[in-house]
Parts: structure tokens; sequence; C-alpha cells
């Protein structure tokens, strides 16, 4: 099995040339870029530009027309979603995918790791009930453990995927999150509610590279900010450094785009790690 040496043993998942063809159209580009382990990385661009297949590739959903995906140095692109979930990558996608007819609760202890297979026989409630309800009050849910999740409200749907793709995670060792838009259709203050979250996983060690359309939701959040436009990476940086890029503001942002202005409205977020931005 080829491995990929990182430098320093810091890039714990690497992208080299990804590209993903469909017909004519170049979905992904030859895209290439590292994850440093325990940073909060957004992934934005246009609507197009290539987020969800980048993420479709590196979770396992689509293979690759060409390049390499590595995980704490060992390739991925020949593991399936299941097999990547076991290795410490866990996804989540733009739209909730929870469990309807479920509890809160139930939904959580239905993906939970190194859990007994369910039988027919048993009882999904007897299932890790106290390490399920430690990952619903991890996001704030611990009030609505035994809500049936088809009456809870769309930002606490969200919140329950993020406890749910945390179920899937090891307990020890390297993580990493793949959060596909996890502010996409919320309201301001949950944007801000879900975003601290995000904050708090990625502050407790876990990796996080997270797609997101709502700038609010990237600048005073992410440790750095990659850039796709049209299939191809054409910024990769600190947010202060991105947000002056003459061809993202032209592009993408603006030219009257105010980083700065934008990373002061998420006061919450430094609040909710204790005043402090990790």
């Amino acid at each position: 099995m080829k491995q990929l040496v990182n430098s320093g043993g810091q890039a714990l998942l690497q992208a080299h040339g990804l590209s993903k063809h469909f017909g004519g159209v170049r979905a992904l580009d030859g895209v290439s870029f590292e994850v440093q382990s325990g940073h909060c990385v957004a992934l934005i661009g246009p609507n197009g530009a290539g987020k969800s297949t980048c993420f479709a590739c590196l979770a396992g959903q689509q293979q690759p027309t060409a390049g390499e995906v590595f995980w704490q140095g060992l390739p991925l692109l020949d593991q399936t979603p299941a097999e990547r979930q076991r290795l410490g990558v866990a996804r989540t996608f733009q739209v909730a995918q929870t469990f309807e007819a479920l509890t809160v609760l139930q939904n959580i202890q239905l993906v939970l790791r190194d859990a007994t297979p369910l039988s027919w026989w048993d009882r999904l409630n007897q299932r890790q009930p106290e390490r399920s309800l430690q990952l619903a009050a991890q996001v704030g849910l611990q009030a609505l453990a035994q809500a049936t999740v088809a009456d809870l409200p769309y930002g606490a749907k969200k919140r329950l995927e993020l406890a749910m793709a945390l179920a899937g995670l090891p307990g020890t060792g390297p993580s990493l999150l793949l959060l596909d838009e996890p502010a996409a259709g919320l309201a301001e203050q949950e944007r801000s509610d879900m975003m601290a979250l995000v904050r708090k996983v990625a502050a407790g060690g876990v990796t996080v590279l997270y797609t997101e359309h709502n700038m609010d939701a990237v600048f005073g959040v992410a440790d750095r900010v990659l850039v796709l436009m049209q299939g191809r990476l054409v910024a990769d940086g600190l947010p202060s450094d991105v947000a002056q890029d003459p061809l993202v503001r032209q592009n993408y942002l603006g030219l009257d785009f105010n980083a700065h202005k934008v990373a002061n409205q998420n006061d919450p977020y430094a609040n909710a790690l204790g005043g402090a931005r990790v």
C-alpha cells in the first residue's frame, strides 16, 4: 500500500491533483490542499464551484477521475464511506440526514461507533444511553433527547446531524469532520449557535473541513480558508489574506467585502469558547 509521508506529521488530510469529470464538465480540475490536525478550515466558492463534489470524493460517495487522497498518510480512494468512517472520517450533508420517526436519542444510538450490531430482538433505547445522552448534550439537545425528530425545528435537526457524525468517530486518535454547509437554511442566531458548536468541536481536537455560503459562518470562525472557482483552487490561506485576494474579491466576495466587520459579528463564537478563540 502506497503511503505519503507528510512534512512534520501535521497534515492529516491531503488531496493531490483531485479531478472529477462529468462528461465534458470538469467539476474538479487538479485540486490540491492539506488540512492540519485540529484546524477548522472553510472551503468556499460560488455555486457550481465543485465544493460538494470535492466532499463527495473525500468521503467516498464519488470516485474522482484522477488524483489521490491521503488520511494520516494512508490512501483513502480504495476505501468505502463506511471504511473511511472507521478510520476517523465522517461527513454531514447540506440537507440534514436524520431519521424522522425516531427520537433524538434513538438517532444517536442508531449510529454509535463500536456499539454491538442491532438484531431484531434488541431494544434501541438500551444501546449506550449514557454515551448517547452525552452527545446530545454536546450539541445542546439534552432537553429534547426524547423528542421525535419530525417535531423538531430545522436548526435542531442540523445539530442532531452533527451529534450523529460525532457518534461515528473514534473515541481516541485523529478524526475529521466533513461538514457540507452546516449553517445552510438557518437564521442568523441559529447560524451563530451552529458555528459555535463547530468551533467547540475543533477546540476539542477534531479536525474540521466545512463548506459554506454564509460569510458570517466563515470569517471569524475558520482558521484557514480555501476558495474553489470552476473546479480549481484559486486561494488558500488565512482568512484575512483570502479576504484581500483580488481574484476572490472580484469574482466572489465582492469589492466592498469587509472581513473585519463580518468577523466582529461572531463574538458569540468566542464567548461560547470561554471568551478566547482557539
